[in-house]
């Protein structure tokens, strides 16, 4: 009996100490060590890939921005505001969700076959909006004109950036619209187009919030 209590009490004092070592090195010591690297190694990516103006946080390299006017009364979506440049639509999970753009509670893809009736309006209408927006005088978008992600959302509904097609599509409008050079406009396109990652992953593309702090500098500046 003294036995049994006594192998019983070593098994449990010898799991309790595996418990506590393990807890220290993977609970605390792993933890810190984990995050040591990263902050000395990758110090904005483990942040949150943030991105400032005028020393503050505006938002993130990684999650795309609205860029709307107030919503007026009686409106259920509010319009873009046509002085900025505009990232993907963000359709994601569809109206009837919590999801709205670029909100963080869900994201996801409409999951819409590419003959479903009502994806194949959204893309109609998408695209319409999109010649009427940026047809400006002496430039007139053609529906030829207007790449696919001007009209679709991406996977997660949360896409940062834009293809430099659809960056090229507005900037005449964004110049019209901010009384600046469409010269001007082209050159912080060009200067905020970014090629492929390791110059073979995923295709060209611009950050839509980057390029956007950029246009409010130069629009500063006149």
């Amino acid at each position: 009996m003294n036995n049994s209590v006594t192998n019983t009490a070593r098994l449990l004092w010898a799991g309790l100490r595996a418990l506590l070592v393990l807890t220290v090195v993977t609970g605390i010591v792993y933890p810190l060590v984990v995050t040591g690297i990263a902050q000395a190694a990758f110090h904005g990516n483990a942040n949150g890939s943030e991105i400032k103006a005028d020393g503050k946080v505006v938002g993130s390299s990684l999650i795309g921005q609205s860029y709307d006017l107030p919503l007026k009364k009686g409106q259920e979506t509010a319009d873009p505001d046509l002085r900025w440049f505009q990232g993907r639509p963000a359709d994601g999970l569809g109206s009837n969700s919590v999801n709205t753009q670029y909100k963080l509670i869900l994201s996801g893809a409409t999951n819409l076959a590419a003959d479903n009736k009502d994806l194949v309006q959204q893309v109609k209408d998408a695209k319409a909006a999109v010649v009427k927006d940026n047809s400006v005088p002496g430039y007139t978008v053609r529906p030829s004109q207007v790449p696919a992600d001007a009209v679709t959302s991406s996977g997660s509904g949360l896409d940062p950036a834009i293809s430099p097609a659809y960056a090229e599509l507005q900037v005449h409008r964004v110049a019209a619209q901010n009384d600046v050079s469409v010269t001007q406009v082209a050159r912080l396109v060009e200067d905020h187009t970014e090629g492929r990652t390791l110059g073979f992953i995923g295709e060209p593309r611009v950050n839509v919030l980057e390029l956007n702090i950029a246009l409010k500098e130069l629009v500063a500046k006149h």
